[in-house]
């Protein structure tokens, strides 16, 4: 692991894993805003079962063509 001089020092100069766990904390917390847009992801879902609509038409017209 690379030694990180912004980490809190102990006593004897080692490490602090608190340090690390703060860090930590800091990177999951910038991914929150994140996964607050999981609204905007229902689109998606709309869209794909419009595609497979579409697929299913284009299928049974060429079907129909087919064998008519």
């Amino acid at each position: 692991m690379a030694h990180n001089p912004h980490a809190p020092q102990g006593p004897e100069g080692n490490p602090d894993p608190a340090g690390n766990t703060q860090m930590f904390r800091a990177f999951v917390d910038e991914g929150e805003p994140q996964r607050r847009q999981a609204p905007q992801q229902s689109g998606s879902k709309t869209g794909l079962i419009v595609g497979v609509v579409a697929v299913v038409v284009i299928l049974a017209a060429v079907a129909w063509l087919a064998l008519g």
